[in-house]
């Protein structure tokens, strides 16, 4: 089961100004956020009757007098260029259709598969239930997309281990903690990947892979209480 954090004084943090909404609070959609007098309503947040309302779950965020709600954990919404992680979960004569993680599925077309296949002969070169590299060709106003694996690097996935994790938490590895995803290479002897829709490929011995699995699952469900207002 998991448990999620309500606004309430005893875990709210940051300003401790009680006449108006705090930086860094968790709030949930419904929450009073209090008079909008000097505050404006950024993403998260709506006005009703001069009264500041949230409309998501996530931190309450503070700046030049104009309130946002950070969400705590996300879904993954797909982007042009961006390396992901899918699974066949389908397929007609002449595409499959990817699980990338998304709201919608999305799909690979024949010529932008890993290899050439004879019309109706898809599920020969990727069948249903296995797993792929690929990346985000092109996404749709509704926010369907297009996948491809014409690209280096790009691949079916054979061996190894695939996990998946807060999408958050990859982001914050990709971009501010490098040394740390390289010392777990090293010390678990892996090859592993992290992509942009929070799925993780990890290929190496067994050992190996029970040992980064560990850590990144441990690491990941420290940031994630972090992220809540607690502590590890």
């Amino acid at each position: 089961m998991k448990a999620r954090l309500v606004a309430r004084p005893d875990n709210m943090s940051g300003n401790s100004s009680a006449d108006g909404p705090q930086d860094s609070q968790i709030v949930v959609p419904g929450d009073n956020l209090g008079q909008s007098g000097r505050f404006e309503a950024g993403h998260g947040v709506l006005i009703k009757n001069d009264t500041l309302l949230a409309t998501k779950n996530g931190k309450l965020m503070v700046k030049d007098n104009v309130l946002t709600i950070e969400p705590l954990h996300t879904t993954y919404m797909p982007r042009p260029s961006d390396l992901v992680i899918g699974f066949v979960e389908g397929c007609t004569n002449n595409i499959w259709f990817i699980d990338i993680g998304a709201p919608f599925n999305a799909i690979l077309p024949m010529s932008l598969g890993p290899s050439k296949a004879s019309f109706g002969s898809t599920r020969q070169v990727l069948d249903i239930g296995e797993a792929i590299l690929c990346r985000v060709q092109e996404v749709e106003e509704t926010h369907s997309s297009v996948v491809t694996m014409k690209g280096m690097g790009l691949r079916k996935i054979v061996t190894g281990s695939v996990d998946e994790i807060d999408p958050h938490f990859v982001s914050y590895l990709s971009k501010n903690d490098k040394n740390l995803l390289r010392e777990i290479k090293e010390e678990s002897d892996c090859r592993i990947i992290t992509t942009d829709n929070g799925r993780i490929w990890i290929d190496g011995d067994v050992s190996g892979i029970i040992k980064a699995r560990n850590k990144l699952n441990n690491l990941s469900n420290n940031h994630r209480v972090l992220n809540d207002g607690g502590n590890v």
